[in-house]
């Protein structure tokens, strides 16, 4: 995406909570874009994170300071909102080790994302293959917010939420059900039984 402005836009006009996942190269720059549009949590991927620059403005094109995963977080933490990191089906599980047993507590993310499809445009078949990274950060950090994007139905929701998952992201289950009240509640069901110890 070339720049995040319209779905700022979009996100100033809806009801909080609101969160936001920044597809961009520079995800440094558009926090505080995000912020003053009413999110209450931002998140990044770690790929962008550690091929971009620190700035803090998008009409900023002066800065060539790199950033880096820690920093961001510390700068999204540091605007009020919570962090969250992102990582794509190429990328290890093990790039979050550090990032998260991080001792500066303003450096650890709230929440990570594992993304269980190619980022890029929806539709996407759901990637199984991605859930033993969710299984591996939930074993380390049980009560951290684990979201998985990508390919997320009524028919993948299970192996999901056995995996670990507790925040779903579901986007053409739900926009292209003839109920989506229906699927919301499924997908919904399906997290909060494991999470509650039902299953």
């Amino acid at each position: 995406m070339p720049t995040p402005s319209l779905p700022a836009t979009v996100s100033k006009n809806l009801e909080r909570p609101k969160r936001h996942v920044a597809y961009t190269r520079h995800p440094h720059r558009w926090a505080s874009t995000f912020r003053d549009a009413g999110c209450d949590l931002y998140c990044f991927h770690y790929e962008a994170a550690i091929s971009s620059v620190a700035a803090t403005k998008p009409e900023d094109q002066e800065t060539k300071t790199p950033t880096s995963p820690k920093q961001l977080i510390r700068h999204i933490h540091d605007l009020g909102m919570q962090a969250g990191i992102a990582i794509k089906p190429d990328t290890s599980v093990d790039v979050l080790w550090d990032i998260l047993e991080n001792e500066k507590k303003e450096e650890r993310p709230d929440m990570v994302l594992v993304m269980t499809v190619h980022p890029g445009f929806g539709g996407q078949k759901f990637m199984a293959s991605e859930l033993p990274k969710v299984k591996a950060v939930r074993e380390r950090y049980p009560d951290l917010n684990i979201e998985v994007d990508g390919g997320l139905s009524e028919k993948t929701i299970d192996q999901a939420a056995d995996a670990g998952a507790n925040v779903i992201v579901a986007g053409s289950a739900v926009f292209g059900a003839q109920d989506p009240g229906e699927v919301i509640r499924v997908l919904r069901e399906a997290v909060e039984k494991r999470r509650s110890g039902k299953l």
